[in-house]
């Protein structure tokens, strides 16, 4: 299973998100989505970072679909 180093200057979030498989990234994206819940019912100013991971998921993931849909009309 992959695994997110949250303060890791070495690795960006791009880079983590990269390495992730489809199944990894989708659970990924659920937990943010769980966790920016849980935060903005708290009124907490970490929400907004679940804003940046949704952009990056889904900029990766829209990534991924444009190179099988690349591979498979070869």
């Amino acid at each position: 299973m992959g695994q997110f180093l949250p303060d890791s200057g070495q690795f960006p979030l791009e880079d983590q998100i990269k390495n992730l498989g489809d199944d990894e990234l989708l659970d990924f994206w659920e937990e943010t989505q769980y966790l920016e819940r849980i935060l903005v019912e708290e009124e907490s100013s970490e929400a907004e970072h679940s804003l940046e991971y949704e952009r990056v998921i889904l900029q990766e993931l829209m990534l991924r679909s444009c190179r099988r849909t690349l591979e498979g009309g070869r």
